[in-house]
């Protein structure tokens, strides 16, 4: 730039010149030939004028000559990038320690009564466990490598490995996914949260009892609560989320997102634990009850769970309001600013007509369908079509849902491999070595019944699902309650309603974990940690306020 600004002429890049006026001559630089037909076929016209006005000097090019650039030449003599060094796909530490645990477990020997594959399956089982909570690969990855160390070592074939992709409960997730898409997608899940938040929005806490009370009371209605929270309150809560400006995408998870996700899911467990209708594995605990002798109606289960559930549903939010605070606590403005966001809304689009169209079939189907043969799938699917044939969503979109197809992938992994723990036997074995435990400790019917209460609650570590826990432990622990004197009816109440509160503990012991859990707002260690110390706390309450009110009700 320096040699410019004091030549009387420019470098010769192919034209003539005219003596500028400002300094004395220099030698002229030597043109470098390039190759590049595109660079050639440029007018010297494009290229002097921004040299002359560096120069501050009158040039007059000559338009007949071609311009000569080094730029191709610099390219090829320019260095090759280095290569990036090598980086595992997985966390090995974490994954050493998976692989670490269940092979020592596989070795160890197998208790008297429980068959070698079975043990060997539960190696296998935990290993997977510990790699769902550690995570060296994504969840779905995991789950996929556990079903083929299975298939590998001979414990599971390819029909038992895969034998839970058949299940409702995964595709229902999945599906919820795609329905919850379409929520947000459309416009209607914000236009819902707005009013809401319009309501209920001078706090975060008033936002949060909102959805609290909306999934409570809509939850008797409903019996499948991965159908309530994953089709109608995970995208609600999502949307309301992301309206507020809480998106994990983005960081600011702790905004609000991460508090609101894990109270709306431990809420759904005290819901669904307070009816027989507000969980499909409950009537399966009614039906085991009444073939030991205890009959149990709609009525009496509901009056029973009444006074607790009121208790947890209003205590719970409050306690992870501490436990695991929201960054934004007080929005005083949030409600005014909501009515504005309402009002340039405007009417419902198009979209949002069929969204609503859509869900509201759906849940009438969900209400309704089991009196006409309507399963939960089934339902969903019809909710889905609407929308696929409404152009609300496409199945591309479907399809590039990864958290869907994640979720699916190892919630049926897990259930199928904790299947097959209760088919060969383990499940059995454990549940008859508890009984007999507890049979001879000769303690009275209330301390007796509390560690039945407790083995039977944390057990849930090995299930993936309420039904399967019922249906494998559900008979054996009520026979063995009565049997140290629990009164009949007290029993069979509390191991049927807490079989709902116990898939608080885990990411995928209860339907509605995954969809809250997958949203990506709360770390799985967090998750845990709340989780057992909320089942402290339900247990506390069931046990304590909800005995007190069993004995005033005159259940024993």
């Amino acid at each position: 730039m320096a040699m410019l600004m004091k030549s009387t002429a420019l470098p010769n890049l192919g034209m003539r010149q005219k003596r500028s006026v400002c300094a004395p001559t220099v030698s002229a630089v030597k043109p470098i030939s390039i190759k590049t037909k595109a660079i050639n076929n440029l007018r010297p016209s494009v290229a002097v004028p921004e040299a002359a006005r560096l120069s501050k000097c009158t040039v007059v090019p000559t338009p007949s000559v071609e311009v000569k650039s080094p730029v191709v030449t610099a390219a090829a003599a320019a260095p090759a990038p280095a290569a990036k060094p090598f980086k595992f796909g997985a966390n090995m530490k974490d994954l050493a320690t998976c692989v670490g645990i269940a092979i020592a477990i596989w070795f160890c020997p197998a208790p008297a009564g429980v068959s070698l594959k079975a043990w060997h399956l539960l190696a296998v089982f935990i290993g997977t466990i510990v790699g769902i909570i550690t995570t060296p690969l994504p969840l779905g990855a995991v789950a996929v490598l556990g079903l083929g160390a299975a298939m590998l070592t001979k414990v599971l074939t390819f029909p038992e490995a895969f034998s839970a992709f058949a299940s409702e409960i995964p595709w229902l997730i999945a599906i919820a996914y795609w329905l919850a898409g379409a929520f947000i997608k459309s416009g209607l899940g914000n236009r819902i949260a707005y009013a809401i938040v319009a309501a209920f929005g001078k706090t975060t806490l008033g936002l949060t009892y909102s959805l609290v009370a909306a999934e409570a009371l809509l939850s008797p209605a409903i019996p499948s609560v991965a159908a309530r929270a994953g089709g109608i309150f995970y995208p609600l809560a999502k949307a309301l989320c992301l309206a507020c400006g809480s998106d994990p995408e983005k960081g600011t998870a702790k905004k609000m997102g991460a508090y609101v996700m894990t109270t709306c899911f431990q809420t759904t467990t005290v819901s669904s634990a307070m009816f027989i209708t507000a969980m499909a594995a409950n009537p399966l605990a009614v039906n085991l009850a009444s073939a030991a002798g205890v009959n149990l109606t709609w009525g009496s289960w509901a009056l029973a769970g009444l006074v607790p559930g009121l208790v947890c549903l209003v205590l719970v939010p409050l306690i992870l309001y501490v436990l695991y605070p929201p960054e934004v606590k007080d929005t005083p403005d949030a409600p005014g600013l909501a009515r504005k966001e309402l009002e340039k809304l405007g009417p419902l689009s198009l979209n949002e007509k069929i969204t609503a169209i859509a869900f509201a079939i759906t849940v009438a189907l969900w209400i309704f369908g089991g009196s006409v043969g309507v399963n939960a799938v089934a339902a969903a699917i019809v909710g889905l079509f609407i929308l696929l044939v409404g152009n609300v969503i496409s199945w591309k979109e479907c399809l590039n849902n990864n958290p869907a197809w994640d979720t699916l992938t190892w919630f049926a992994a897990l259930i199928a491999m904790a299947g097959a723990l209760n088919k060969y036997g383990f499940i059995p074995w454990l549940s008859n070595t508890v009984v007999k435990m507890v049979s001879g400790l000769g303690l009275g019917w209330q301390s007796a019944f509390g560690l039945v209460v407790i083995l039977y609650f944390y057990s849930h570590y090995f299930f993936a699902s309420g039904a399967a826990h019922i249906g494998a432990m559900y008979t054996a622990f009520l026979a063995v309650a009565t049997a140290c004197g629990t009164p009949p009816t007290v029993a069979a109440l509390a191991l049927g309603q807490l079989s709902n509160l116990m898939g608080c503990l885990t990411t995928y012991g209860i339907g509605s974990a995954p969809p809250y859990f997958g949203a990506g707002y709360v770390p799985q260690a967090d998750w845990l940690k709340l989780g057992f110390i909320l089942s402290i706390f339900y247990l506390a309450v069931w046990l304590g306020i909800g005995g007190a009110w069993w004995k005033v009700i005159g259940l024993w």
